[in-house]
């Protein structure tokens, strides 16, 4: 390979990088735009106060969670039926932004419950089903972390990718199947204009923020997957000029 391609090769991985850390800051830029807006518009709650405030980042968490997941199903069922290398990285790379997102959901969940319930931590329906599946997904990226042969860290990592997901709906339906302090699902029609109008758009801007994440995520995998393939077509051919 001579110099002039290699500076071909470097140039593009370059412009793509700089055009990631581009697209990062706007996005990043949107969410705080967003969150700005929304405390902007909103009015203290007559109960809670500023503390109310909140959820405009709780929800959204919350909720994209939830499509982080249903992305990891997806691609774990798609990896078991095809084998496909980068089904596997898909489903890797959305586990690692739900788990991101279902901390954010529990830690910021505590911080509220500290003076709306007295407490830090309840064994409640829904806080208890969302800490199993931060757990179950904590679990899910040792799992990739301490696996080596990649066959079968992909299908152990599938199986327990649909675990965790079977455990989405668990946590949607707990404040309605079981009697919980957490408040049922609101809908627009109880809820005042602008407190509805603030969590769709941080629910959009915190969608696009995981999106983001789990393509850079994504993206990066491949890259490693790359490497550590031609890293071992070295090795290979190493060993063959020694045995020859």
């Amino acid at each position: 390979m001579g110099v002039g391609t290699v500076e071909l090769s470097v140039a593009p991985a370059r412009a793509r990088r700089s055009t990631g850390m581009l697209i990062g800051l706007g996005v990043f830029l949107l969410l705080a735009a967003t969150q700005a807006y929304s405390i902007s518009i909103s009015t203290p709650d007559r109960d809670m106060g500023h503390l109310q405030k909140i959820m405009y980042v709780h929800v959204p968490a919350a909720w994209n969670m939830m499509i982080a997941y249903f992305i990891v199903a997806i691609a774990s069922l798609r990896y078991l039926w095809k084998g496909r290398e980068k089904d596997d990285l898909l489903a890797a790379a959305a586990a690692e932004t739900g788990a991101l997102m279902t901390g954010l959901t529990l830690a910021l969940g505590m911080i509220w419950g500290k003076p709306t319930w007295g407490i830090w931590w309840t064994w409640d329906a829904r806080l208890t089903s969302t800490a199993v599946l931060f757990f179950i997904y904590v679990g899910y990226l040792i799992l990739r972390a301490f696996v080596d042969d990649p066959d079968r860290r992909a299908q152990w990592s599938a199986a327990v990718g649909l675990l965790g997901a079977l455990n989405v709906p668990i946590v949607y339906m707990s404040v309605r199947w079981w009697r919980t302090l957490h408040q049922v699902q609101s809908s627009p029609s109880t809820l005042d204009p602008n407190y509805t109008l603030s969590l769709r758009i941080n629910a959009i801007a915190v969608m696009i923020v995981v999106l983001f994440f789990i393509r850079h995520r994504y993206q990066t995998m491949q890259l490693e997957a790359a490497a550590d393939a031609m890293h071992e077509r070295i090795a290979l051919g190493d060993r063959g000029g020694i045995n020859a």
